[in-house]
């Protein structure tokens, strides 16, 4: 964990949980792609440089979840870097209690103000305002979260981030997190059609061929909507799909699988009734959600 590994000329990966990017051309002026998931890791990456040679830039964050930005803020302290994020994900990055609270849907109780959803803040600069190396290429994948980006190094190492997961991953926990889930499909074919040497996504395996998952990826989701649909045969209010949906999927319920499973039902749910496969209709002071009207 937390080993070095290359990927390309000047790219290379961290490999711990979330996968961090390194782009190295200049041993003076280096990018992190995240940061990992808390102090500790951050205390690694800087260790991990250090034993390198190398001097932190900037931090490049894909996007505001707290296991992406949760290393920023004591590497900031430490190397006084510049950290980048793009659109609202700087928001969320610089004011990280907005995520636990757009999972939950109001204030977070105790129980979601931790670590895993609740990052250090950062002093953030929107990404559009970075002066990359010559060649570094932004990419939108939007879907996830709200604007999600990926990064194609110069050397043609493309840095996924959350857009795909890993196989073992899907099966094991049945309903990934996404926020949108018709720009999530929309990122899966744009992925599907990239070319590279090698694709890292934070959560799977490195590879050159990424077709494959983003195809399993893509059925899953295509799954999770028939699977909810199926619940919906008969009227339901939002907690009856969860419970429905937490005991198809053999998920337990706590505070976290509440908010991130909760959150994501939400989404589909919107999908579903925007895309005209779900009705939805007020009756007793209840929002019901239904296949037929």
């Amino acid at each position: 964990m937390y080993e070095l590994i290359q990927a390309g000329a000047h790219s290379y990966y961290i490999n711990c949980p979330a996968k961090i990017g390194v782009y190295a051309a200049d041993p003076d002026a280096v990018y992190l792609i995240d940061s990992g998931s808390d102090k500790d890791a951050g205390r690694k990456v800087r260790q991990i440089m250090e034993r390198q040679g190398w001097r932190l830039q900037a931090i490049l964050n894909t996007h505001s979840n707290a296991d992406h930005i949760g290393g920023n803020h004591y590497l900031q302290a430490q190397t006084h870097c510049t950290v980048y994020a793009p659109g609202i994900e700087a928001a969320f990055t610089r004011f990280p209690i907005l995520e636990p609270s757009f999972l939950y849907g109001g204030f977070p109780c105790k129980e979601l103000r931790h670590k895993f959803l609740l990052a250090q803040e950062s002093d953030v600069t929107d990404l559009a305002e970075a002066h990359l190396p010559q060649g570094f290429e932004t990419l939108p994948l939007p879907g996830h979260f709200f604007d999600m980006v990926g990064f194609r190094t110069p050397d043609g190492t493309v840095f996924l981030a959350d857009c795909i997961s890993s196989r073992d991953t899907l099966d094991k926990y049945g309903v990934p997190f996404i926020y949108d889930v018709a720009a999530y499909l929309q990122t899966l074919d744009q992925v599907e059609a990239l070319e590279a040497p090698l694709f890292v996504p934070a959560h799977a395996e490195a590879t050159s061929d990424v077709r494959e998952l983003v195809r399993y990826n893509r059925a899953k989701v295509l799954e999770i909507g028939e699977t909810l649909r199926s619940i919906c045969g008969t009227p339901l209010c939002f907690e009856e799909i969860l419970q429905q949906a937490f005991a198809h999927y053999g998920l337990t319920m706590n505070f976290e699988q509440y908010a991130l499973v909760g959150s994501t039902v939400r989404s589909f749910l919107a999908w579903l009734k925007d895309s005209g496969r779900l009705a939805a209709s007020f009756q007793n002071n209840m929002l019901l959600w239904h296949t037929s009207a």
